[in-house]
């Protein structure tokens, strides 16, 4: 069986289908549709996503244990969670890594990643992800450093519905370990929109405290852009003041421009920022990030907003291009918006 790569090109039936369309993005520094990617791996695990699908562990093994001797904890999270999600499908290659060695940390990460993956789509998520508890515990206790383990136990509390006393718990464990780690952030950001359902003012205070907290360079960056999103897709509580909403996009641009074009790193924000400034009627800004993006597209938040994260994308990306006239799903902000889909893991 043909090895399935580890990401998603748009089909080529789609730049033949519309070959005039291509012209336009070219003249806008553009890739061509055929060249964009979904979700596609940065240069250190996209070797190892390979190799587990030839059924092989030691490359994911050596590029987790070198993020965590080198305490890149930002890139430890998230290469253990598409690690994690790739074993979802192909698992031979992460069941044999596990027989072998059962006790190291980065195993015992994958397996709580793993096992929280599995559970969160199901009806029963509540009672399966209770289940993995002791996964989770073992992970933290492998390596006490590790924040990681942490932000699954916040991803955890938010599927099984903890009270805010348990969940300040692990939020206070995890910021100990790592203040500025943005999977952590994000995690309890996310257990606080759905706790404060419409209460967006609460969730910008806290994106706005954590950016304002955080190193320039750092991803926290972001978070008030995510709080904009949020606020843009949820379509109730009370109206955020535009300027609270650009100013998020202002600094998540000024994040976007510390990094070189094109990277897969900063993909995610760049796209999520796109759609921001889009909904804000901010074309030019907007253009200014897909030539950024490149070919990178992410799932989130495309994914949020439809069944086909990529041709969602090249849609907006068609209507950016295009001009305020031709914008398929990037309409100006006019109040509350479009809605997402709920929030997955």
């Amino acid at each position: 069986m043909a090895l399935l790569p580890p990401f998603i090109r748009a089909p080529r039936t789609v730049a033949s289908r519309h070959a005039r369309t291509l012209a336009p993005h070219l003249l806008a520094g553009l890739p061509a549709d055929d060249e964009v990617l979904l979700d596609a791996p940065d240069d250190r695990l996209g070797p190892a996503l390979v190799a587990a699908g030839l059924g092989t562990y030691e490359a994911a093994a050596a590029l987790l244990a070198d993020t965590r001797e080198r305490a890149d904890w930002e890139y430890r999270d998230r290469y253990a969670t598409r690690l994690a999600s790739f074993a979802c499908s192909r698992p031979e290659w992460f069941e044999e890594w596990r027989a072998v060695a059962p006790r190291d940390p980065d195993v015992l990460l994958v397996a709580a990643q793993l096992a929280v993956t599995r559970a969160w789509p199901s009806p029963a998520r509540t009672e399966l992800l209770r289940e993995v508890s002791p996964l989770i515990t073992a992970a933290a206790q492998a390596d006490v450093r590790d924040p990681v383990p942490w932000r699954i136990a916040l991803d955890h509390a938010r599927g099984t519905r903890a009270g805010h006393k348990y969940f300040g718990e692990l939020w206070e464990a995890a910021v100990r370990r790592a203040p500025h780690h943005y999977g952590c952030h994000v995690a309890a950001k996310r257990y606080l929109a759905e706790s404060w359902h419409g209460s967006h003012r609460e969730c910008f205070d806290f994106a706005d405290r954590a950016a304002q907290d955080a190193p320039a360079h750092s991803l926290l960056q972001a978070m008030p852009v995510r709080a904009a999103f949020a606020y843009l897709t949820d379509g109730c509580g009370p109206e955020v003041p535009r300027a609270r909403l650009d100013d998020a996009a202002d600094r998540a641009a000024v994040l976007s421009a510390r990094f070189p074009a094109a990277d897969p790193w900063t993909a995610e924000i760049r796209n999520l920022l796109t759609y921001v400034l889009v909904r804000l009627g901010r074309r030019d800004d907007a253009l200014a990030q897909l030539r950024l993006i490149g070919p990178y597209a992410t799932s989130f938040p495309w994914g949020r907003l439809s069944d086909d994260p990529l041709g969602h994308f090249l849609a907006v990306r068609e209507g950016v291009v295009a001009g305020p006239s031709g914008q398929p799903s990037g309409h100006p902000l006019g109040g509350h918006g479009e809605h997402a889909r709920p929030q997955g893991h």
